[in-house]
């Protein structure tokens, strides 16, 4: 395998990677144009394989996401298995993210923060398949019309299809571990029994 093969095989794989890193953020082309100042077009025909990536658009892409270059293209995992994570805020949430940004399943630690208990809980849908444990506090977790309070040690998990949003319980922050695959597979646990 030479080289220049290794280096074209990396290449043609950002295509996808870069269509699956923007739908999992919930991205239009037209924001993430807006983001970096690359045209809708030339990010689509990124996103298609229609065009090769250079360093400056991978840079400004890279940056856009909060994401290494080498995540951004794939490249091999040389010496440092440890995941140095970016936290960032969603809906005054802190989130932490526990796994690299790539395809598939995304661990997260979040921290929500106080909520009134006579608010309501936001709700939204997107595709995939979440599974929660709390971690400390209590956390209302709102799935279509039904609505659970989980404790310290309890775990749910759901179709992201279903309308869902989680709060804290009380006026008190409430910490979770979040699951998420995107492509909606199942969590599969294996226990001592099997």
């Amino acid at each position: 395998m030479t080289q220049e093969w290794e280096l074209e095989r990396s290449l043609d794989a950002v295509a996808p990677r870069l269509r699956a890193l923007r739908q999992r953020r919930e991205a239009t082309l037209a924001e993430l144009s807006e983001r970096t100042g690359i045209s809708v077009s030339t990010l689509s025909r990124l996103e298609s394989g229609g065009r090769r990536p250079t360093l400056d658009l991978l840079m400004r892409l890279a940056t856009a996401y909060r994401v290494s270059l080498d995540d951004l293209v794939g490249a091999p995992q040389i010496a440092d298995p440890r995941v140095r994570p970016k936290p960032f805020y969603r809906d005054g949430k802190a989130i932490i993210p526990l796994t690299r940004d790539t395809p598939g399943l995304h661990a997260y630690k979040m921290v929500l923060p106080g909520h009134p208990s006579e608010s309501p809980v936001p709700q939204r849908t997107h595709g995939g398949y979440d599974w929660i444990y709390v971690l400390s506090g209590r956390v209302r977790l709102a799935l279509g019309d039904e609505e659970l309070v989980l404790e310290p040690g309890e775990a749910a998990e759901f179709d992201t299809r279903v309308p869902h949003g989680m709060v804290s319980a009380s006026l008190e922050p409430a910490e979770v571990l979040n699951l998420l695959s995107a492509q909606g597979e199942r969590v599969h646990l294996r226990t001592v029994d099997g």
